[in-house]
């Protein structure tokens, strides 16, 4: 029960829908009824328009991430607010957003220093959501959006142009802003640089158009799949390397005069890719990792390396975005026709088909399957 201020006390309502659930380590996913609750002070009820199928979902479900089972998985998702809590001001019924899991607090540390994108204390819903025997459910990213209505902290619903269609939109909510963000604001990718991207899947791709954007003259695609090297092309990569036939320091080096790339961006999260990716440098130049490793993978670089060839060293968490800053600006340049948001996605798929689109990630046919609801 909710007493409002000067009023009687009236009951909690919440809501039956299906949603998608991981529960159990390395089992495939099930489709379940799930009860969703009305917003509490400083949440957000939103309806699901479209949520994209990311490799951090398929982590969740192999117990990559945690083993805070059972699991309400999706996060990469756009939609419309159903209705919000006490005390929400920064979004109301009606509004049209895209989902963030990074809602930042105002007050911690990061952001009173001017650092909200690396906000260490960000929000989520203070309810659960749960199956229909009561059992809370870990949402994905504290979001949980393969579902028709989601519970979500206020903070993370970004409001965008409306006319925008979900199934885009949403990819801003995860993988595609990884990828621009680690150029773009991580990278800091400038006019004229060269960029090499290590892996060509959605976060890379978009690591692609984020270079491109930012006005890289040479941007260097590495694959082992010859398929994602021409996807990489359509993204604007100017040359492709598969480094299952020749060596890309080598061949990266070589269409830079001998020196390295200016940046460096590690999309696949492995310690054999990161190394290639450091070796393809210019000296003092930068090397940005957004690839998310497993918990087993270490790294052994000689330190006089790390020394003697200067430059930085970076990790890209969700492209150290801003969405508030980030995600219309993103819109805008879509709507533009200066960035290519539909061609991420492969396929639109229903709500029983997300186990059906992991496997299609995992033998790299897609780079975004979206669920419609």
């Amino acid at each position: 029960m909710r007493r409002a201020a000067g009023q009687a006390t009236i009951a909690v309502m919440s809501h039956e829908v299906r949603a998608v659930l991981a529960t159990a380590r390395d089992t495939p996913v099930s489709v379940e009824t799930i009860t969703v609750p009305d917003p509490g002070p400083g949440e957000a009820l939103v309806r699901v328009a479209a949520c994209g199928v990311c490799h951090t979902d398929l982590h969740y479900r192999d117990g990559g991430i945690g083993d805070e089972f059972p699991y309400l998985l999706g996060h990469e998702a756009a939609g419309t607010v159903e209705a919000v809590g006490p005390d929400v001001t920064e979004v109301a019924p009606g509004d049209f957003v895209i989902l963030n899991w990074r809602a930042v607090c105002g007050v911690c540390r990061a952001c009173r220093r001017g650092r909200p994108w690396l906000c260490f204390d960000t929000r989520n819903a203070t309810q659960k959501m749960t199956r229909a025997d009561g059992t809370p459910l870990s949402a994905a990213l504290g979001i949980g959006a393969f579902a028709e209505l989601t519970l979500v902290a206020a903070g993370q619903c970004t409001k965008v142009d409306a006319q925008t269609p979900a199934t885009v939109a949403g990819l801003l909510g995860c993988g595609v802003m990884a990828g621009l963000g680690a150029a773009i604001n991580t990278g800091q990718v400038g006019r004229g640089d060269s960029v090499a991207v290590f892996g060509c899947g959605g976060v890379g791709d978009a690591a692609i158009a984020g270079a491109v954007l930012a006005g890289a003259t040479t941007v260097v695609a590495v694959d082992v799949d010859d398929r994602k090297l021409d996807w990489a092309r359509t993204f604007g990569a100017t040359h492709t390397v598969n480094s299952r036939n020749a060596d890309p320091v080598a061949e990266i080096r070589a269409l830079t005069g001998g020196n390295g790339v200016d940046v460096a961006i590690e999309a696949v999260g492995r310690p054999e890719t990161y190394r290639q990716a450091f070796y393809a440098r210019d000296l003092a130049g930068t090397v940005v990792l957004v690839g998310v490793p497993t918990p087993e993978m270490t790294l052994e670089l000689p330190l006089l390396d790390v020394f003697s060839r200067g430059g930085a060293l970076k990790s890209s968490w969700y492209g150290d975005c801003l969405p508030n800053r980030d995600f219309p600006m993103l819109i805008e340049l879509y709507r533009q026709g200066r960035l290519p948001l539909e061609s991420f996605v492969s396929e639109k798929i229903g709500i029983d088909d997300v186990e059906a689109a992991f496997g299609a990630m995992q033998r790299g046919e897609v780079l975004r399957s979206v669920v419609v609801l």
